[in-house]
């Protein structure tokens, strides 16, 4: 049901977990552990879905955060949990709060889950190529120390993210990166297609993070699309042509 990262396993008082699709009691496309609200998936299976995961990270039912993600550098200190599905309009969230989980939704974008232990604060990001791109990550780190984080000791763990082989984008995403700095470039491969490339975004989530001046970062090596069993892809279903897709969850609460 779900994967944990020992780096943050090691940590007193944390628990999280990169949660696959398994578990559940979602049916068809989103069997089964569907945790998208935004998907067309039954809102009760989706609710059942979600307090499973609630239940493994030792909080309530109504005591998960997870934001309305658009592919943003923003990010929200949570210090009381919102409806469900009515999270503000953000990427990343943060908190110093015991007793409730924070969380974020993927199908092949890049989730980082991060703890300073000592300090007792937490945050996930949602990274997706623009988010990354845009500094949601950095920010993330920023909101944490703004609780009494410290970056040198922070652990940041990337979960099951689309992986390189997998990832073909057209020239003018290449180019959007160029023109940041020549030094990305080293993130692209030659695709067989003309003018199209395999773009690595782990190693560009885990450039940035290492950059940040982290106490540990870490990669899960999972990729979402070669991995149909275990994780939701949306570009695995667009190429199937299917109608919708299902997300998976990655959380982190403070139990101690």
């Amino acid at each position: 049901m779900k994967i944990t990262a020992e780096a943050l396993s090691a940590l007193p008082g944390i628990r999280h977990g990169f949660f696959t699709r398994q578990g559940g009691v979602s049916n068809g496309i989103y069997a089964s552990l569907n945790c998208g609200v935004g998907s067309a998936d039954e809102r009760s299976h989706v609710s059942e879905n979600r307090a499973r995961v609630t239940a493994e990270l030792g909080v309530a039912a109504d005591q998960l955060a997870t934001p309305y993600q658009v592919h943003s550098p923003d990010v929200a200190i949570v210090d009381a949990v919102w409806p469900t599905g009515e999270g503000p309009k953000a990427d990343a969230v943060v908190t110093r709060r015991k007793g409730i989980a924070i969380g974020v939704g993927t199908a092949d974008c890049g989730p980082v889950l991060f703890a300073d232990g000592e300090a007792g604060v937490i945050g996930a990001a949602h990274a997706g190529w623009k988010g990354a791109f845009t500094g949601v990550l950095e920010a993330t780190i920023t909101a944490m120390e703004s609780l009494g984080a410290s970056r040198g000791r922070i652990v940041a763990v990337l979960g099951p993210t689309i992986s390189k082989s997998a990832y073909e984008v057209g020239p003018e995403f290449r180019a959007r990166f160029l023109d940041a700095a020549e030094v990305n470039a080293r993130y692209f491969t030659l695709s067989t297609r003309a003018d199209h490339h395999h773009f690595d975004l782990p190693a560009y989530i885990g450039s940035r993070l290492r950059s940040a001046g982290l106490g540990h970062v870490g990669d899960l090596a999972l990729c979402t699309y070669a991995d149909p069993e275990r994780f939701f892809s949306y570009r695995r279903t667009t190429h199937a042509g299917e109608p919708d897709y299902g997300r998976l969850l990655h959380a982190i609460s403070l139990t101690g």
